[in-house]
């Protein structure tokens, strides 16, 4: 069983920065391409950012040129660095294994206006 472990996020004013982590517990970390996803009260949930095995990465057009992911095979962790943060980036963020249903236990993020 894949276990995907969250850290960080919390609360922030408008324009600020956060980041957000997702460790994983097994190697299958290093074959799988890794995606965060974010859900807002009353909201789908929606695919934020992914990041495939070498690296390439993909985003949302709503956070295009304010959010970056990465991933550190070695550490087995994929981040969210979240910059230039809005209010309507409030949410509960999860990241998730792409190819498999593995999901980590959810992080909050609020942006205060």
């Amino acid at each position: 069983q894949v276990q995907l472990t969250q850290s960080g996020g919390g609360l922030v004013q408008a324009g600020g920065s956060l980041r957000i982590s997702c460790a994983a517990s097994e190697t299958i970390f290093n074959i799988n391409a890794m995606g965060w996803f974010r859900q807002a009260p009353g909201k789908q949930r929606e695919l934020v950012a992914g990041v495939g095995t070498l690296g390439v990465t993909n985003y949302a057009d709503s956070v295009k040129g304010r959010f970056t992911i990465s991933r550190d095979n070695a550490k087995k962790t994929v981040y969210l660095q979240m910059d230039s943060l809005k209010p309507e980036d409030t949410a509960v963020y999860y990241c998730k294994t792409l190819a498999f249903n593995y999901w980590g236990q959810g992080t909050q993020v609020t942006v205060s206006s």
